[in-house]
């Protein structure tokens, strides 16, 4: 498979219209988040149990949040829920994952470049994740892409979130685009069922956090690389 730069259809995407709108996921779409969601969890099992949750068998979790990490981390290690405080173990991961957001956290290949190149033509770029918005800011400042972005929503911004279609509709608005001239790249059902419920094109990642097959999730195209994007791209909005 070509995973060069340049995109057989980088010269449509240059003469695109310029309110060509791409929404995207974070965890899973943009950035391997995984071990450092991990590590949080982890640390927070720490007073609980002297194992360790390991990547392999948290990983397709991770799509899912925080409360079902620590939720899956109990049950795998036989810890009654009614044993605990939740609540106070949710709060606990947040200050642990505040302080050790972007550790070990990276980009996945070929969006730093798909990002620069798609500012330069004009394309309105978002995020819409469930993630809250101070964590998915700071992360993303972290990572350097922060400023690529016209507007990134997260689960607190607004008084819905995601599979709620109205949530993809108003970080498109933020974005400065319209539905019909956009495209959401996501990597769970969550975001497959957001962009169907809006009837907003969608992309997969194969790369990203999904507990079924990626291909089952009713996306319209699912890629392997970043450098496909602008192919998918081409066929969704002709």
């Amino acid at each position: 498979m070509d995973f060069s730069i340049e995109s057989r259809n980088y010269d449509l995407i240059m003469t695109a219209k310029p309110s060509l709108t791409l929404i995207f996921d974070l965890d899973g779409t943009l950035a391997d988040t995984a071990p450092d969601l991990l590590a949080a969890v982890n640390h927070v099992l720490g007073d609980l149990t002297d194992e360790l949750l390991t990547l392999d068998h948290a990983r397709n979790m991770v799509g899912q949040g925080a409360l079902a990490l620590i939720n899956e981390g109990l049950a795998h290690f036989g810890i009654a829920r009614e044993s605990v405080d939740i609540d106070a173990l949710f709060e606990k991961f947040l200050v642990y994952y505040n302080a050790n957001v972007s550790v070990h956290t990276k980009l996945f290949p070929g969006l730093d470049t798909l990002l620069s190149r798609h500012m330069e033509v004009g394309t309105r770029l978002g995020v819409c994740t469930n993630k809250p918005e101070n964590l998915s800011r700071k992360l993303l400042r972290d990572l350097g892409i922060h400023d690529h972005f016209h507007t990134i929503v997260g689960r607190d911004t607004l008084d819905t979130q995601k599979p709620d279609p109205k949530t993809l509709f108003e970080t498109i608005a933020r974005a400065g685009g319209v539905p019909e001239r956009s495209v959401f790249v996501g990597d769970s059902i969550t975001d497959a069922s957001t962009a169907i419920a809006a009837k907003v094109p969608c992309v997969l990642v194969s790369f990203g956090y999904t507990v079924e097959p990626v291909a089952s999730l009713g996306g319209d195209i699912v890629i392997d690389h970043f450098s496909e994007l602008d192919d998918a791209i081409a066929k969704l909005l002709p």
